[in-house]
């Protein structure tokens, strides 16, 4: 047998999962930014109002994810990856159909809940990371997870694009906004049939672990408190919090200040999509053999703040499409080197656990940004853009306060190793 081929099979479940996410994205915030005509407020609904529940909404996912990943991550441990993984999607599947349905009916209180579904069982991206460190060596560590992100790459290359499509009925009378989510449904079923008969399970040191619906809160706790961990879940914390205000009310920006409509979104993240796979696909793997991942996240880190504030400049739409490259790749240098360097922060019988603590740290850093920068975007549409850069910029000052101990930490682990 192929001995990548876990690896393959693991970038299909990926892709397939962020082809799903990246159909939404140019979807959720038409919903209620759209103007008085949009499909699931009443007209009279004003524009911060618009704002601050697109922002609760938003929130809802990661809110959920915060209690749910580290339980699906500890029982993966416990029971396989596998499993754990199609009831993940299995959760997915009904959010989508539930979030469709929502939107046919006009009902606001099943909008949430189908976010929140899913959200509580969406913790497959960490089962997906634990895969991965189970097969994984120091040497192809680096690479595989910049595969992970190559194939994000790819589903916001296909998913934001087709997603403006599927949702406009200048193109076929029929659809609407809740198509894109059918369409997504349909996904996860083949994604479903993927792990199903093609995802080969990599856990094989089970072991008991804890699961508890308060796992959330001992995993900050746990974060806060292992001296050699603190650091470095600090920067996943304050760069997830910052590229969570980015993302969440990018579009947000741009259907505010020049217009936007679903299918120029969906364009414009298929663009940084294809930016995503060019640097996890090829730049990563290239500089994954040369240069350590705590030598790039010192000057990835700075620079993606430097690029996301940059967005606030263009008073023409036309030049975000110069300034969106370099967030693209900035992001994609940083995100696969700070999970290898969290992961080597662990030992091979609790990667599960790890992972599913640094999850718990990137849900909080996207839970929070939502709600506020629904406020904030009342007041002014420049203010969660801005928050986003000082936030990543925190996780740069972060990272450099902890990075001389911790690659002491690393070289003696490796020496370790050797002996």
């Amino acid at each position: 047998m192929n001995k990548n081929a876990p690896v393959y099979t693991v970038f299909l479940t990926v892709f397939l999962d962020m082809l799903g996410v990246g159909i939404v994205i140019p979807v959720l915030p038409a919903l209620f930014m759209g103007g008085p005509d949009s499909s699931i407020l009443p007209p009279e609904t004003t524009e911060a109002q618009r704002s601050i529940l697109y922002g609760y909404l938003t929130a809802m996912y990661p809110i959920m994810q915060f209690f749910g990943a580290p339980i699906l991550g500890s029982l993966s441990d416990r029971f396989g990856r596998k499993p754990m993984l199609q009831i993940s999607l299995v959760g997915t599947l009904i959010g989508y159909l539930l979030f469709g349905w929502a939107i046919y009916t006009q009902n606001l209180p099943l909008l949430f809940f189908s976010r929140m579904l899913p959200g509580f069982t969406g913790g497959n991206i960490s089962i997906i990371m634990s895969s991965l460190s189970d097969i994984a060596t120091p040497e192809n560590r680096t690479r595989y997870f910049g595969l992970v992100g190559m194939a994000f790459g790819l589903g916001f290359i296909m998913g934001p694009a087709l997603g403006g499509l599927l949702a406009d009925n200048t193109l076929v009378s029929w659809f609407d906004h809740a198509t894109p989510f059918w369409f997504t449904a349909a996904l996860t079923v083949v994604n479903l049939a993927v792990v199903q008969f093609l995802f080969q399970e990599t856990n094989t040191k089970q072991r008991h672990s804890e699961v508890s619906f308060m796992s959330g809160f001992k995993n900050i706790g746990k974060a806060f408190s292992a001296k050699h961990l603190r650091g470095i879940f600090m920067v996943s914390l304050f760069i997830s919090l910052g590229f969570s205000f980015f993302t969440q009310f990018f579009s947000v920006y741009l259907m505010t200040k020049f217009g936007y409509q679903e299918r120029q979104i969906g364009i414009i993240f298929a663009w940084v999509g294809l930016w995503l796979v060019i640097t996890q696909g090829f730049t990563v793997r290239l500089l994954a053999d040369k240069i350590s991942p705590e030598r790039i996240l010192r000057f990835s880190i700075l620079f993606l703040s430097i690029s996301v504030g940059a967005v606030l400049v263009p008073q023409t739409a036309g030049i975000i499409y110069f300034i969106n490259p370099f967030i693209a790749t900035f992001q994609g240098l940083t995100s696969p080197n700070l999970t290898t360097v969290v992961s080597k922060s662990a030992g091979a019988n609790e990667q599960g656990e790890i992972l599913g603590i640094n999850q718990s740290m990137i849900s909080v850093g996207q839970a929070v940004p939502p709600i506020i920068a629904g406020y904030l975007n009342s007041f002014n549409i420049m203010l969660p853009i801005i928050a986003a850069a000082v936030f990543i910029f925190f996780g740069w000052v972060a990272f450099l306060v902890r990075s001389p101990r911790s690659e002491a930490v690393s070289r003696q682990q490796a020496a370790g190793s050797r002996q």
